[in-house]
């Protein structure tokens, strides 16, 4: 069976380092003025940008350059030239969307492989062989694909490398192709600068009809007793089927930062659709995209921790060798991803119905599992003691997992020290404290097992 590549993101070199350290074959990052994540991104440097390429090339590991964005005319002015001394520094492909960009930089370019973003939508056969016919190497297909259709995408295109996505924020449009940031606050997400709108605080409010047919907020009104009880009077609609009384109502959201801004849309008994995405995790899908053939299992998320990093990575690695070597998938990775900052997980349009065993997992064993992130550490002396920068509070007596990649290991926290002085808590983001049983743990991270009276 073939090993699929993990390709992690890096948003920076501690971030490009963790990966590799925790399992990663690859990793993305953005160039700079040309990638849709400008915000947090060191690489934005041509010396730093340099110095990842040439260090990941030096571990024999693989570095792609996201030059993803959809550019107005302004920036082809710009782009080759600015591009000029990123080739040179020889990442190992350029991931690009817009086939203009992509025409210029073949011709100029014709050794540097090219991968196809996420961002140009690719969904079917004939697309994938249209983008191979013009030299493209590999396609990162749609999120908006399912197994099955990843699966007949590869029966039928054998001779390109394909990647999937497998974690991490999902859009509430094609993936990218989003509106919302440049609507609320003049930031295109198309144009590397994303907000992500879609992720704010909204609230909704029921509306009432005027005469002329305008719609404004109706007070005094409980949304979700609204939709219990209609829920209960499902009507019969056009071509008599089934449909929800609130289908056809107009309600106004508010922003939490721009209290009376009204914005109207529509919601259903499945929710308001601009609302954000819970978040990809689709790590017991990946023996079936192994199975499959998939080249590249891609995790996003460039603007992410060293902490985030550092867990998706092992938590996956774990999974594909686990795959590769036939063993069952094992549950407890489903927890481990928990402790990651998350708006929920879903497995997206992969699969849309989990296994009986991963409902039963969910309600009996993750809530034990449940961890936070507490610091990371910096120096360790002789004695074994370890310097933490704290990043969440953490005391004496809580059960602290050492996350390192030579091995993870649970200890209960007996003592620590803070300039010197026994103290019981490490009281949050910002001090420094000092704990035992540490030797051989350089750069490890640390999180808080979280207790199920906590969970609950």
């Amino acid at each position: 069976m073939k090993v699929p590549e993990l390709l992690l993101p890096a948003g920076g070199l501690e971030r490009m380092r963790t990966a590799f350290d925790y399992g990663a074959d690859a990793v993305y990052a953005g160039t700079p003025r040309y990638s849709l994540r400008a915000r947090n991104n060191e690489f934005a440097y041509l010396p730093v940008l340099e110095q990842g390429i040439s260090e990941a090339h030096a571990r024999g590991k693989k570095f792609f350059l996201a030059s993803n964005i959809l550019p107005h005319n302004a920036k082809l002015k710009t782009y080759l030239a600015d591009m000029e001394p990123i080739i040179a520094m020889r990442p190992d492909a350029l991931i690009m969307a817009d086939p203009g960009l992509i025409m210029k930089v073949r011709e100029k370019w014709p050794e540097t492989p090219i991968h196809l973003s996420v961002q140009a939508n690719t969904t079917n056969v004939w697309g994938v062989q249209f983008w191979q016919s013009i030299g493209i190497e590999r396609i990162i297909l749609s999120r908006e694909l399912s197994i099955n259709e990843i699966a007949e995408i590869r029966q039928q295109c054998p001779d390109i490398e394909l990647e999937v996505f497998i974690h991490g924020a999902l859009c509430i449009a094609y993936s990218g192709r989003c509106l919302l940031s440049g609507y609320f606050n003049h930031r295109d997400p198309n144009q590397g600068t994303c907000t992500n709108a879609c992720r704010w605080d909204y609230k909704v409010h029921n509306t009432t009809n005027s005469d002329s047919g305008d719609v404004s907020v109706l007070t005094d009104f409980d949304f979700e007793q609204a939709k219990l009880q209609a829920n209960e009077e499902a009507f019969t609609g056009l071509n008599g089927q089934q449909r929800h009384p609130l289908a056809n109502k107009v309600y106004l959201i508010e922003e939490a930062n721009r209290p009376g801004d009204m914005m109207p849309i529509m919601e259903d008994e499945h929710g308001t659709y601009i609302m954000n995405s819970k978040d990809l995790r689709a790590v017991e899908q990946i023996a079936k995209l192994t199975a499959i053939g998939v080249d590249s299992l891609k995790v996003e998320g460039r603007t992410k921790s060293v902490y985030y990093v550092a867990r998706a990575a092992q938590v996956y690695r774990r999974a594909i060798d686990d795959a590769v070597a036939g063993k069952p998938f094992d549950y407890s990775l489903l927890a481990e991803l928990e402790g990651l900052a998350n708006r929920g997980y879903t497995t997206g349009f992969l699969e849309r119905h989990q296994t009986q065993e991963y409902q039963n997992y969910l309600s009996g064993h993750s809530l034990s599992k449940q961890s936070q992130y507490v610091g990371k550490v910096i120096a360790i002396d002789e004695a074994g003691w370890a310097t933490i920068e704290v990043k969440n509070k953490f005391s004496i007596g809580d059960q602290l997992e050492i996350i390192h990649p030579s091995g993870n290991q649970v200890i209960t926290l007996e003592s620590m020290t803070r300039k010197g002085y026994p103290v019981n808590v490490a009281s949050g983001n910002g001090i420094e404290v000092k704990i035992p049983q540490m030797l051989g743990k350089d750069h490890a991270l640390i999180a808080r097992i979280i207790s199920q009276s906590e969970s609950v």
